[in-house]
């Protein structure tokens, strides 16, 4: 299993990805010329053919045993430079009453842009078949979710002061989202699945234009939306852990739809931009393939960009052994150089 750059042929895989992902996942919709686009925007960014502010990264797990795209993974260089980004910002607002010596709080939703002008760490998934704990020695979650991160450490001067990443919100044993039911669908003229598509399609004028600019009292929404607010779909979960390990967190931003969290990190803070280091390659024809997965290694050329596990760390810090398969599969040879991190 490694992680590449997408690349122009990878369509119809990518379109195999975008219907799995399943309800809530906005940044994949199954929309062939939409993902046609996305692939062709990812290829220019790696050619750096497009402003640093401009780029998507997008990164495919690829399965080399058989050529499949076992899942996805993506950063966005900067939110909110063309299409707004929104999301609520939860808050407080206190109201007394002296004469009847009565103090009440409420909670409060206020519809933000704050996150404009972050990276953004998204589109974070994998195929079902690829998971499971029979397939825990792989580690594929980990590699999709810890590969991005190397790419930034590499490439620090490509992203911004904050990272961010969006996390899928709560639905229910019908797909329904119980936020949704009881904020957006009243004031969006559609369902919730045609309010997701449209986003996922960049078609986010609406929200602005739709949703109201004063503050909304949580109160008034029913219990089951109010106890979604901050928390994450059932197969969110492990990608929102490893997040909380690289040290992203939430500060009370939310999905305006499905009431997930967002959280965030200034990157310079997040443990495996600042564990990250370099070595360089010595391919050894006397090694094999180690079993162990702790180390994760990536190349340092942008246009080809691989990472993948490896069986070994640093013999000192200066130079990583590897074995001839570990080469082909980082295409890298004795005299290259490597982004390491100890997992």
């Amino acid at each position: 299993m490694r992680i590449r750059p997408i690349a122009r042929d990878d369509l119809d895989g990518l379109q195999v990805l975008a219907r799995q992902t399943g309800v809530g996942f906005t940044s994949l919709p199954d929309n062939r010329e939409f993902l046609a686009g996305k692939i062709e925007a990812a290829a220019c960014a790696f050619e750096e053919r497009v402003p640093v502010d401009d780029r998507l990264y997008f990164f495919v797990l690829e399965d080399e045993s058989n050529g499949e795209l076992a899942g996805c993974c993506a950063i966005e260089g900067q939110v909110g430079k063309g299409v707004p980004f929104y999301n609520y910002r939860l808050g407080k607002l206190a109201h007394s009453s002296v004469q009847l010596e009565l103090h009440r709080t409420f909670e409060t939703l206020f519809l933000s842009s704050d996150h404009t002008g972050d990276a953004e760490v998204c589109s974070l998934f994998l195929r079902p078949e690829y998971r499971g704990r029979e397939l825990r020695h792989l580690r594929n979650g980990a590699l999709l979710s810890k590969a991005r991160w190397l790419f930034i450490a590499q490439f620090r001067d490509r992203f911004p002061e904050k990272v961010l990443a969006e996390m899928r919100g709560v639905f229910d044993e019908d797909n329904k989202s119980p936020f949704w039911e009881s904020l957006g669908k009243h004031f969006f003229p559609m369902d919730f699945s045609e309010a997701d598509r449209l986003t996922g399609l960049g078609r986010k004028s609406f929200i602005g234009e739709l949703m109201p600019k004063f503050p909304l009292y949580t109160t008034f929404m029913s219990a089951d939306a109010r106890a979604c607010i901050g928390q994450v779909h059932r197969d969110t979960r492990p990608a929102l852990e490893m997040l909380k390990k690289e040290g992203l967190r939430w500060e009370g931003y939310i999905d305006i739809f499905d009431g997930g969290p967002t959280v965030e990190a200034y990157i310079d803070e997040v443990q495996a931009v600042r564990q990250s280091r370099l070595c360089q390659v010595e391919v050894s024809k006397q090694l094999v393939a180690g079993e162990e997965r702790r180390w994760l290694a990536a190349t340092t050329d942008i246009k080809d960009f691989y990472a993948a596990w490896v069986g070994r760390g640093p013999s000192d810090d200066q130079i990583i052994m590897v074995s001839e398969a570990e080469a082909r599969q980082l295409q890298v040879s004795t005299g290259d150089t490597l982004r390491l991190l100890e997992t």
